[in-house]
């Protein structure tokens, strides 16, 4: 067998199972790492970050923006918690991340013996925010540990995985087994008895609806086709947006499902959690509920479904179409009922401004592949009702965990998987500060994001709150900004600051055109709350009264 260092398996594992990219932070504990990646630097590249949140995040963004396999490297002990956000919000959102991380000697582990960068229980701080996570002692193991992370992501329910290894593992020349082929991602087989069942339900429904998530983003040919079969809506909370294009007329924002939804006779979940309508809005004895998710735990954790097929929906949706099309019935079409619901939720939504003429200026701008990082901020929170989306993957969100300071980070990282598409990240001046420092890296790496910063001065939703909920004890959510034009000039980047409609668009442009990361601030006063289309109650009783 040939004699590697635990850290050439670890990199020539890597490429031997396509990653082409890593992004990370070099350190003492993970010297031997960077040596393997230096000796094959022709093979993966290396986008060093200024700070382990940022190389986290990063990955995240380029795994969201394309749902392949996304690396990153990071130091034990503090780089490890400081890539914990990102971690977390790649669990969230079910992002395909690969975390290896440095460990302190591997025979001081668990010793409390003060190494640098120990910290206690580092392995169950990372089986808290991955779905697999894996110690690797020795370089003859390397390999294959290598090989079953990415199985584990490709399997089942995509989330993030670890591997952690030790400096002296990363250093020790061993003889090791031949690089281990990519393993088959394993996935539970459909159940076509269930497949039929549900088709007979979907077939005699009279009002249908459709609720999807990140799970039905490989399916949106099949879920537009077994939409228009049924004449259902199609709602997307968060990470299902683009799954059905926003400009077909079955396609609704959940403001406008909500009000849809009280008529509904079945519901059908694809791929999604369902927290909002399960949690939220409720079910009745009116309402059949059937589920398909490939994480059986999930199925039944908020409310058990009527019928709930496990299953990756790539696999259930074609037997699925053709189960509805043998028992489906004839309905009237719903195309004008829809279009007077969306116009009548525009109406509803008039008075958001200047969040209304943001979106549209952004969405016009983008064009049919651009893709949007929708931060923490107001205009991004008004996006989630005005912002059409037409394709999946190119809306990114945190998901639940809702992540400030996520938004520029992460379309680093899209733009570097996404390279022709163009990428916005849309920031507060309180979010962007929190990763500003990767402008750097932008920079040094060449990546052209394009970065709005929509500047209130201020933690926006936690002052308005104070001032709407609290009797005006604004404490601790104004802030202080530095010039952001001469922030982004002082990193080399394009810079500009838009305070009207045409400067907005006229910096979109250049930046789109440039082979240089861009900067825009965006000057804004008080805005209107979107909270309270964000908050809706139920419309639902309990089944039980």
């Amino acid at each position: 067998m040939p004699q590697k260092t635990g850290g050439e398996v670890i990199v020539d594992s890597l490429i031997a199972h396509g990653a082409r990219t890593l992004f990370g932070l070099p350190g003492v504990q993970n010297d031997w790492l960077y040596n393997a990646l230096f000796d094959r630097r022709e093979q993966i590249q290396v986008i060093h970050t200024r700070h382990e949140e940022g190389a986290a995040y990063m990955a995240f963004g380029a795994a969201a923006a394309t749902g392949e396999p996304a690396v990153f490297n990071v130091v034990p002990g503090p780089g490890l918690l400081n890539a914990g956000a990102g971690l977390a919000s790649a669990y969230a959102v079910n992002a395909p991340v690969f975390c290896i991380a440095g460990q302190i000697h591997s025979a001081r582990i668990g010793r409390a013996l003060g190494d640098l960068h120990e910290i206690p229980h580092q392995s169950e701080i990372l089986r808290g925010l991955t779905k697999w996570s894996e110690l690797v002692l020795h370089p003859a193991d390397a390999g294959r540990k290598v090989a079953q992370a990415f199985q584990e992501m490709r399997s089942g329910r995509p989330r993030p995985v670890a591997l952690e290894i030790p400096p002296d593992v990363l250093k020790l020349r061993a003889e090791v087994p031949k690089t281990p082929m990519p393993l088959q991602p394993y996935a539970p087989p459909v159940d076509a008895g269930m497949i039929e069942a549900a088709g007979q339900l979907l077939g005699k429904s009279k009002r249908p609806m459709i609720c999807v998530g990140s799970g039905a983003q490989g399916v949106s040919a099949e879920v537009t086709r077994l939409a228009e079969m049924l004449g259902a809506p199609v709602f997307a909370y968060r990470t299902g947006n683009g799954v059905l294009d926003s400009r077909n007329p079955l396609s609704l924002k959940t403001p406008e499902a909500h009000d849809y939804y009280r008529k509904t006779d079945l519901l059908l979940g694809i791929g999604s959690n369902m927290r909002l309508p399960l949690q939220r809005w409720g079910t009745d004895e009116g309402m059949t509920v059937v589920r398909i998710d490939v994480d059986s735990a999930a199925i039944p954790r908020i409310q058990p479904p009527d019928l709930g097929i496990v299953a990756r929906a790539e696999a259930a949706l074609p037997p699925l179409i053709a189960a509805v099309e043998r028992h489906n019935h004839k309905r009237e079409s719903r195309r004008d009922e829809m279009l007077e619901l969306r116009a009548a939720f525009a109406k509803r939504m008039a008075f958001m401004e200047p969040q209304n003429t943001y979106s549209r200026i952004l969405r016009e701008e983008l064009g049919e592949d651009g893709i949007a990082v929708m931060g923490m901020t107001q205009v991004a929170y008004a996006a989630r009702a005005n912002f059409p989306v037409y394709k999946p993957r190119t809306c990114i969100t945190s998901g639940y965990q809702g992540t400030l300071g996520f938004a520029f980070p992460t379309g680093l990282g899209a733009k570097v998987a996404k390279p022709d598409a163009p990428v916005i990240a849309i920031c507060g001046d309180g979010g962007f500060m929190y990763c500003a420092g990767e402008m750097a890296a932008a920079a040094q790496h060449g990546i052209p994001l394009v970065a709005i910063v929509f500047n209130n001065d201020a933690y926006g939703n936690v002052r308005k709150m104070q001032i709407r909920d609290y009797d005006e004890r604004v404490i601790a959510s104004d802030l202080v900004n530095p010039d952001f034009v001469k922030l982004g000039e002082a990193f080399g980047t394009n810079a500009f600051r838009a305070e009207t409609e045409s400067q907005l668009r006229q910096a979109l442009r250049y930046g789109f055109k440039s082979d240089l990361p861009t900067l825009i601030e965006v000057p804004m006063g008080d805005t209107p709350s979107f909270d309270s289309f964000y908050d809706q109650g139920r419309i639902r009783p309990p089944q039980h009264g």
